[in-house]
């Protein structure tokens, strides 16, 4: 059943129904009584839901997003390293579980071509809406220049590309059930998991990022939970609260 899209406001309905299109959604006339629903208002796409906890949003241009962005650390942020933004080096990356988009956008904010991958039409019409408003504000415009949606299987995706396309990064955040013991998440980002799912199917996707990228496949964790299964890392870089496994891609056979 398509996810319902509501837009309360004359002047966001051609823009909604764009958005309807593009990630299957069902615009509707009212809210649903229960259950969660994407509102777009006069400024941003939300995800909303009857339980009442705080929108979701991604926004690349205010709040945590600038923050990061003027005092984040810049090439010395632990993902920037997961990648290889070293020296000159300026890999291209895929990011093939976008959610949200903020390790993207990070990426991108420090000048690497970031491709976003998000199956999820409520993740990928969040994400959309970002790079909308992104375009359109000066300081973040350049940034959003380097970044592309992309909403499809990431697995299935990676497999149809062309040699010449192939990126060097091949970026993974999977998301995966709450186990409890780690710090519970704020409601609103406990709404946003529930309903866009959990990539069960991570070590799949790891097979297709290693047949495809050129320099090495990055899958972020829980700084104590388990490797994804199958494939041996051949490196790690743990932080605080999180860590990045490190593959090499497969050779060709």
């Amino acid at each position: 059943m398509p996810f319902p899209l509501y837009a309360p406001l004359p002047e966001t309905l051609e823009r909604a129904a764009e958005l309807a299109r593009r990630y299957g959604l069902e615009l509707v006339a009212t809210p649903p009584d229960a259950g969660y629903w994407l509102a777009l208002t006069a400024t941003r796409l939300e995800l909303a839901a009857a339980e009442g906890h705080g929108a979701v949003v991604a926004d690349f241009v205010e709040g945590a997003a600038r923050h990061r962005r003027e005092f984040g650390g810049g090439r010395g942020q632990p993902v920037a390293k997961a990648v290889g933004l070293k020296g000159g080096a300026m890999p291209s990356v895929v990011d093939a579980t976008a959610g949200l988009g903020r390790d993207a956008f990070v990426l991108a904010s420090l000048g690497c071509t970031v491709t976003l991958i998000e199956r999820s039409p409520v993740a990928a019409a969040l994400v959309d809406d970002a790079l909308l408003r992104a375009s359109s504000d000066a300081g973040t415009a350049p940034i959003a220049a380097r970044m592309t949606l992309v909403h499809a299987d990431a697995a299935e995706w990676l497999l149809t590309l062309a040699e010449a396309d192939r990126p060097d990064v091949v970026y993974l955040d999977p998301m995966f059930p709450d186990t409890g013991k780690s710090a519970a998440a704020k409601k609103d980002m406990k709404a946003f998991q529930s309903v866009i799912g959990d990539d069960l199917d991570a070590d799949r996707l790891l097979v297709a990022a290693m047949a495809v990228a050129k320099k090495r496949v990055v899958v972020k964790r829980p700084r104590l939970g388990a490797p994804l299964s199958g494939v041996p890392r051949t490196g790690e870089l743990p932080g605080k609260s999180t860590r990045f496994d490190l593959y090499a891609p497969k050779k060709p056979a």
